[in-house]
């Protein structure tokens, strides 16, 4: 489909819209967890991220935690019916001290059954891509965060090539990739057009929408009103639609959107979830999603060995 096609799409009536993004969504909804296995001091100055430091959020930071860290906090999130479980950290690129033990942790992780690893550790460079892979990491998580028009306003420490660069070597050596963007940054409706455009094109397996949520002491602390529910929906339905083969996923900030317009969402576009609290902001606790899930007639995805 093409930026106008899709644009008409995105205008059309909600529930007509809905629909039509209803018919590439299957009847199962996987659920993911993470860690954050490193937290803030990031050199990076993304606007909307309270772990940067080149703004004063005053969040607790933290080096990188221990293997085994990892590997309890997976089994206990295996009690979620979860099917993925991912390594995040913050940073640009993974830190060449801490690059050993996190394929250490990957390996462990490995050694549990009916998990799949996942990894969100920055920007890659071909060796270390290579050596994830060797390490039998299965998934690897990188956002564009907002389409290559908006990028500058987001971020000017690294580009939006930069993050395209990274996604190429992870398809490169036969990882899965996961990756999406965050909404409500001030964007235009056309730019998210734009957004599900370049997904559509970098051909992730699975897409990560995020929502906003406003960081005090962030350039964009202000923000909560750049994107209302119903664009929320649209946003949703037509990413869905121009990616009918990646799973659209619920993340950070959709705690923005009521419980009945996360229904419909995961009744018409998103079939999967993060489930757990986020990285820096509160989630919904796993035992309602599972609820949820069970109230919809949904099946929860779980791999066999």
């Amino acid at each position: 489909m093409n930026k106008q096609e899709l644009l008409k799409l995105y205008n059309m009536d909600l529930d007509e819209l809905l629909k039509i993004s209803s018919k590439h969504v299957k009847n199962t909804i996987e659920f993911c967890s993470l860690i954050n296995a490193r937290n803030g001091k990031c050199s990076q100055n993304c606007k909307y991220c309270a772990q940067s430091s080149h703004y004063n959020t005053e969040i607790e930071s933290f080096p990188l935690v221990s293997v085994e860290t990892v590997k309890k906090t997976a089994l206990e999130s295996k009690k979620n019916m979860i099917s993925r479980f991912a390594i995040v950290t913050s940073g640009k690129t993974p830190d060449e001290s801490d690059f050993d033990r996190m394929l250490e942790m990957i390996k462990e992780l490995n050694t549990i059954d009916n998990i799949k690893c996942c990894a969100s550790i920055g920007i890659l460079n071909e060796e270390q891509a290579k050596k994830l892979k060797e390490a039998g990491l299965v998934r690897f998580h990188h956002n564009i965060n907002t389409c290559r028009s908006y990028y500058p306003e987001v971020c000017t420490t690294h580009s939006f090539e930069d993050r395209i660069n990274t996604c190429k070597l992870v398809k490169k050596y036969g990882m899965e990739l996961c990756c999406g963007v965050i909404l409500g940054m001030g964007e235009s409706v056309e730019q998210r057009i734009e957004m599900a455009l370049e997904l559509a094109e970098i051909e992730p397996d699975s897409i990560p929408i995020n929502i906003l949520m406003p960081i005090a002491h962030t350039p964009f602390e202000n923000y909560i009103d750049k994107i209302d529910e119903e664009n929320v929906l649209r946003t949703l339905a037509v990413f869905k639609i121009a990616n009918p083969n990646a799973v659209i996923r619920f993340c950070g900030g959709r705690m923005r959107l009521s419980l009945e317009n996360q229904e419909k969402a995961l009744k018409t576009c998103v079939e999967g979830i993060m489930i757990g609290n986020y990285l820096t902001t509160i989630g919904r606790k796993p035992e309602e999603d599972i609820e949820t899930v069970k109230k919809l007639k949904k099946d929860i995805l779980c791999w066999t060995t």
